[in-house]
């Protein structure tokens, strides 16, 4: 797993200091969703993030991410209804670029981290919206508590990785919550209450 993901980056070098063109790296996947191969998809933690933003006492929009996610992807495009999506995420990957308050989201006050270790999402049903698009909605569980949520989904490509010869596919996907409806309240309204998720995905056909 350390080879792959120093190979991949080691593309990602290449790709910046000029050694392969952006063009031959985007030739690698597909935007056509009938080149996407049905079956069941492992996600491949590395290139996937969930991103949220919210409202800091309405001076800035605040952000961070979450990583470090695992979970599996049962799709076939020309049954795109059957899709089958079950993702976990683990809370403590939380990171906004301040430590200090990293730690104070992974407590108590705020995701509980001890008490809740994991936030899951597992999709219920899904409806195409367009070539590429389409709304996944699901139930998102996360501080112990359950709800439902929509995303709307974009794919972004697919395609057989070069380096690690794995058949990739990748999607974005965003979605609102109240985080109050969660549980999280802290400081809420002066810190804002909904929060914007932005999603990035990658998978790895596993049969």
């Amino acid at each position: 797993m350390i080879k792959r993901h120093f190979a991949k980056s080691a593309l990602m070098a290449a790709i910046v200091f000029g050694t392969v063109s952006q063009a031959s790296a985007q030739q690698v996947a597909s935007t056509d969703p009938a080149a996407v191969k049905a079956g069941t998809y492992k996600i491949e933690p590395y290139h996937t993030q969930v991103g949220f933003t919210l409202s800091h006492l309405g001076f800035s929009n605040f952000s961070g991410f979450f990583t470090g996610a695992s979970g599996s992807l049962t799709i076939d495009p020309a049954h795109l209804s059957a899709t089958n999506l079950d993702v976990t995420v683990p809370v403590q990957s939380v990171d906004t670029t301040v430590p200090k308050l990293d730690g104070e989201l992974r407590s108590a006050q705020w995701f509980d981290a001890d008490r809740f270790p994991s936030a899951t999402f597992k999709s219920t049903r899904i409806v195409r919206t367009g070539a590429n698009t389409a709304n996944i909605t699901g139930d998102l569980t996360l501080h112990g508590i359950t709800r439902p949520i929509t995303l709307k989904t974009r794919l972004v490509g697919s395609g057989t990785n070069p380096l690690d010869k794995m058949f990739t596919v990748g999607f974005e996907a965003t979605g609102t919550i109240a985080r109050s409806q969660f549980g999280v309240k802290q400081y809420v309204p002066l810190v804002g209450d909904t929060v914007t998720l932005t999603i990035a995905g990658a998978f790895e056909l596993q049969q």
